[in-house]
């Protein structure tokens, strides 16, 4: 396996991670969040998940592709749930997730076929 393509997903979900943590936290803060307590807590999800996935990826585990797929999976479900809210900051995290999803895919994929 190319060490720049682990690098790459990491990198994707150490961001995502990231911006997962930082929406919750400042969404968690404001009032009126029972509209949105579904997406703050798909958020820390995906956040706990993507961090577990780059400390897998960190020492070369032997799940990383079923890892990197479910990662893939979480980050699509918080893109999507974000994405149906207008606010800039939540379409932000939808894009953020989606860029993740798709490193992930691409890491499973080349895992699969290395």
């Amino acid at each position: 396996m190319d060490c720049e393509q682990f690098q790459t997903c990491m990198d994707a979900c150490d961001r995502c991670a990231a911006q997962c943590e930082h929406w919750a936290d400042t969404w968690r803060h404001e009032p009126h969040t029972e509209s949105i307590a579904d997406c703050i807590s798909l958020a820390q999800d995906c956040a706990e998940f993507c961090r577990m996935a780059v400390a897998m990826m960190r020492r070369e585990s032997h799940f990383t592709a079923e890892i990197c797929r479910v990662g893939a999976e979480i980050c699509d479900v918080c893109a999507a749930q974000a994405a149906r809210h207008e606010h800039a900051a939540c379409q932000q995290l939808a894009s953020e997730c989606r860029a993740c999803a798709e490193e992930c895919r691409r890491l499973t994929m080349a895992v699969i076929c290395a």
